[in-house]
């Protein structure tokens, strides 16, 4: 295997597509599900893939906690290398905070009970550590004991994966894109990748990395494989197993297949196992379908996702009879989806009433302006130290990657117009990210109001919805 995905049809790969078409007509059917990328695996070979216009399979996306997965990736790179050992102490990684760590279960927590989730609190521990030291937060995660003896309870935490990153991060000198672009990128073929990083300089490993849907189907192929991709085993084989197999149970977790254990920052699922992040970003390997499903989305209903998936998809992975008459359909679907657009007027009665003074807004931004641009309306959205300028589309999404006031280009796509003469909604996606946001103009009250479908976990402005670059 080279380092681009070979294609094939479903048929060849023993895949029905009638079954990838139900699929897609339940997400888009499920009025609390919005997916914006899919593409499906078997035997290695991309049998369907699709991305909802405005989004597009070259762009880079916010993965949130699928992130864990790639820094579970680089742990087992640093236990082939011999930086770090499973059984070590954490806090033998960290000499200069020995002395303040005295509590008896803080000192005994080994780099596999962070990697799994059972550092011994019962609850995340993101705000506590952050609240003990915000400039070193292991520190502050670590000064707070913990409430059972570690590798007894699990507690989806954030300070655990935190702290994992920051040992591979310390113990090979580099970030963890830096350590694993040579040993895992490069071979797999994925190119620019970014993670946001806090303190400045250390990724948090946790979320925020950025990464390509075939990206994400490349790390699921590279598990599926126990390691391997094509002739080199890059991971070792045990690794792979022990991390995706469950370490820890996880019966109080809410939804079935978050109840079904978990590993080394991968969950197990009711089939198979997979990585997932926060509005349905899905990496799911399926050993026993011999598949990967690689999903994004911009929906809190992650379940609902997976239960499309086993309901519709997982029935055609492998079929003796494919329905290969489904397959002039499937194509025609795969390459029509779309996001509908925001359909309005594209010019106001009076373009100089809108066009004067900003219109005041709340939500962490300060204000609304609205000016003629080449296609219609540009939407200037400002916060308190940033400001974006976004053209908008009218009847359909108009791309562009205008620029914040770091310099830095920002991904979009806008739709929108007047609704009536008094109003003017617009809808931002942000292509990098899973979230869109909802922004409505009144002339009567000239207020602004700036809302988001999905508001994301943490809000650090609009620089944050981009790739670090």
């Amino acid at each position: 295997m080279g380092t681009d995905l070979p294609r094939s049809s479903p048929a060849e790969q023993a895949v029905d597509p009638a079954a990838v078409l139900a699929f897609v007509d339940a997400v888009d059917a499920d009025p609390a599900v919005e997916v914006h990328s899919l593409m499906v695996l078997r035997h290695g070979y991309v049998v369907a893939e699709g991305w909802w216009a405005p989004h597009s399979p070259e762009r880079t996306r916010l993965l949130y906690s699928l992130s864990k997965s790639f820094t579970s990736t680089a742990l087992g790179f640093a236990l082939r290398d011999g930086l770090v050992g499973l059984d070590d102490p954490v806090v033998s990684y960290f000499p200069e905070f020995d002395r303040e760590i005295i509590d008896p279960r803080s000192r005994s927590m080994m780099l596999r009970h962070v990697a799994s989730m059972t550092g011994g609190h019962d609850r995340d521990m993101l705000d506590e550590a952050l609240a003990g030291d915000r400039g070193e937060p292991v520190r502050g995660f670590l000064l707070v004991p913990p409430d059972e003896e570690p590798g007894t309870v699990f507690a989806y935490s954030q300070p655990c994966t935190y702290t994992v990153a920051t040992i591979i991060q310390r113990a090979s000198g580099m970030r963890l894109t830096e350590y694993l672009r040579p040993r895992l990128f490069d071979p797999l073929g994925i190119g620019e990748v970014g993670w946001q990083t806090w303190p400045p300089g250390r990724e948090v490993g946790f979320s925020g990395l950025f990464a390509r849907t075939e990206d994400v189907a490349k790390l699921g192929q590279l598990y599926l494989r126990g390691g391997r991709w094509g002739e080199t085993q890059l991971l070792p084989p045990g690794y792979v197993a022990a991390a995706t197999t469950r370490q820890i149970g996880t019966p109080r977790e809410e939804n079935p297949d978050w109840r079904q254990g978990y590993g080394f920052q991968f969950w197990m699922s009711r089939h198979g196992y997979r990585g997932d992040g926060a509005f349905g970003q899905f990496c799911v390997v399926l050993p026993e379908r011999d598949a990967v499903v690689a999903i994004t989305a911009g929906t809190e209903e992650m379940q609902a996702v997976l239960n499309h998936l086993w309901t519709h998809l997982l029935p055609g992975l492998g079929t003796n009879e494919p329905d290969t008459s489904a397959q002039p359909d499937l194509d025609k679907r795969l390459h029509g989806l779309r996001l509908p657009p925001c359909v309005a007027a594209p010019d106001p009665p009076d373009w100089a009433a809108w066009t004067g003074e900003p219109f005041p807004a709340a939500n962490g931004f300060t204000s609304v302006r609205l000016g003629r641009g080449r296609h219609g309306v540009d939407v200037t959205l400002a916060e308190p130290a940033n400001a974006l300028t976004v053209p908008v589309g009218a009847g359909d999404w108009l791309v562009s990657e205008p620029r914040d006031s770091s310099g830095d280009p920002v991904p979009v796509a806008a739709s929108g117009g007047w609704r009536d003469a008094d109003t003017l909604r617009v809808e931002v996606v942000f292509l990098e990210s899973p979230h869109r946001m909802d922004v409505v103009c009144t002339l009567r009250d000239r207020r602004a109001e700036a809302t988001w479908r999905n508001e994301p976990l943490v809000y650090d402005g609009l620089r944050a919805l981009h790739r670090p670059r």
